[in-house]
């Protein structure tokens, strides 16, 4: 069982944007290896795409949003 001091320092460890930028190029690795096994297996690189749409709440229609939320 950890202890409560030890709790509190790892998430204020997980909060530092350090663990962000480190999380981020861990994740950029493991792609970059997935995406070349994926091409020594053969298969076609993934087409780019967007990964971050900003909308603003007036483009977006009333009915676009399915939901059971009534106001």
């Amino acid at each position: 069982m950890q202890t409560t001091d030890f709790e509190q320092a790892f998430g204020d460890f997980l909060d530092r944007r350090e663990y962000d930028q480190a999380e981020n190029a861990l994740f950029a690795m493991v792609r970059i290896a997935f995406l070349a096994g994926w091409k020594a297996a053969g298969g076609d690189p993934p087409a780019p795409q967007k990964i971050v749409q900003l909308m603003h709440k007036d483009d977006i229609s009333k009915d676009a949003i399915e939901t059971d939320i009534k106001e």
